[in-house]
């Protein structure tokens, strides 16, 4: 199940294992934090923590044992290991007869925040799935609609958008930001777009993003205001060539792939929507003029840092054959 479905399902009782897998640390926290709220009782007694790598051979048996232990003046018992990761003759041997017959007075928590090598914990008897990767955007503009919401304030669809995407739907940040503006419009009762734009910090990497988003719309004036905005906020001029190499290598590999995608997210680490509006970016420009730009750009970043051009010169050099030549 996705995160925001996990609230609902606590409401029809505990599941015996729930697995917290995925890269958002808010997601994972906080879905740790409603089944410990929900179901703990006793928690100096009945809640026991453990650090997945230390369970290794022996060790098994004691957290086994644990895992059986009746509760103390409680319904239930509560076991939580982070990272880990057995194999699969690991699970074989020590987890896969205690699946089998989970004990109903426990409750297993799997905080892992990635998917490593191992055996697939997510398809094993009794285990409950929740994704707790990052969100896409809208999912994102959702949550803070509603919350704004809950709280008594009037918020538009575009405010919260630009919440989500500012903060690079990262949620420990959304979420900070929102209890800013919250706590900012106790009074007016309303976050406008306008609020947001002067409230909420423009993450370092959004920047980099609206900067070479201006490639694709041949936005020559955002695009100067940006990068000269970012020069004066500590980065280089070598680093912002280097996000145009990028920025022209991510769009040539999307644009000549033919994987689905969500395949192709996962490997740039980018969203789905990220990945087909780069799609669209790519077939406005065009193959041919990207393995320019692209080559273009290396070529300028290798003269910079031999010493060839001077960081300012390299970076005018990369704008005029961005938007000029």
């Amino acid at each position: 199940m996705e995160y925001v479905q996990l609230k609902d399902d606590i409401k029809n009782g505990a599941r015996p294992i729930y697995l917290l897998e995925g890269n958002d640390a808010y997601f994972r926290m906080h879905a740790e934090q409603q089944i410990k709220a929900a179901f703990s009782e006793l928690p100096e007694l009945n809640f026991t923590a453990y650090d997945g790598a230390d369970i290794k051979g022996s060790a098994y048996t004691a957290f086994t044992a644990a895992i059986q232990a009746f509760p103390f003046m409680a319904e239930k018992r509560i076991i939580k290991v982070t990272e880990f990761y057995p194999t699969d003759g690991e699970y074989d041997r020590y987890l896969k007869p205690l699946f089998d017959d989970f004990p109903s007075t426990t409750i297993l928590i799997i905080v892992n925040s990635q998917g490593k090598k191992g055996v697939d914990l997510k398809r094993k008897k009794a285990v409950t799935y929740v994704n707790c990767n990052k969100a896409d955007e809208d999912t994102v503009t959702r949550w803070a609609y509603i919350t704004f919401k809950r709280a008594g304030i009037t918020s538009s669809a575009e405010a919260c958008g630009a919440i989500a995407a500012y903060c690079l739907s990262d949620m420990s940040r959304v979420a900070k930001e929102v209890e800013k503006l919250t706590e900012w419009a106790k009074d007016s009762k309303t976050v406008t777009r306008a609020d947001v734009d002067e409230l909420v910090y423009k993450d370092a990497d959004y920047r980099i993003y609206e900067m070479t988003n201006c490639v694709a719309r041949r936005d020559y004036a955002s695009f100067a205001e940006i990068s000269q905005d970012l020069l004066s906020k500590g980065f280089d001029e070598n680093a912002l060539i280097a996000s145009l190499a990028s920025y022209f290598k991510n769009l040539l590999y999307i644009s000549s792939c033919g994987d689905r995608d969500a395949d192709i997210a996962s490997a740039l680490r980018m969203t789905e929507w990220g990945v087909k509006k780069s799609r669209e970016q790519a077939r406005a420009m065009g193959r041919d003029r990207l393995a320019k730009l692209f080559n273009g750009a290396y070529a300028l970043a290798s003269a910079l840092k031999s010493g060839e051009m001077t960081p300012s010169g390299a970076f005018e050099a990369a704008t005029a054959k961005v938007f000029f030549s």
